[in-house]
């Protein structure tokens, strides 16, 4: 499962409408090559779940997830942080053993 912190939910929530995506978008999260650690995280707005996709709600918001990412990302909580250090979504990945300075790329 993928989990997201009331933060996360929150902010999520205020970009869409923002942004007026349809009433029916959600949070997509995914991995791809690239980055300093060799695995980078993504994360945008969708509203077309696709047949290879994993479906999780969590705090009334919808996440999806491909099947491959998936494999990454398995527990993870995505959350919102807008700290002296940074803002932004961060994924709390307990799969990834190391992890670049700023936290956008990984490796398991």
């Amino acid at each position: 499962m993928i989990t997201v912190t009331e933060r996360a939910k929150t902010k999520a929530l205020n970009i869409m409408q923002e942004e007026k995506k349809p009433a029916d978008a959600f949070i997509r999260v995914g991995v791809e090559g690239g980055g300093c650690s060799g695995l980078t995280y993504k994360l945008e707005f969708d509203n077309v779940i696709r047949p290879d996709d994993k479906v999780f709600e969590d705090k009334g918001m919808k996440i999806v997830c491909d099947r491959k990412s998936f494999l990454y990302l398995v527990g993870t909580e995505l959350d919102f942080t807008d700290g002296l250090n940074g803002k932004g979504f961060a994924f709390h990945n307990p799969n990834a053993n190391r992890t670049c300075g700023c936290g956008e790329s990984f490796s398991v």
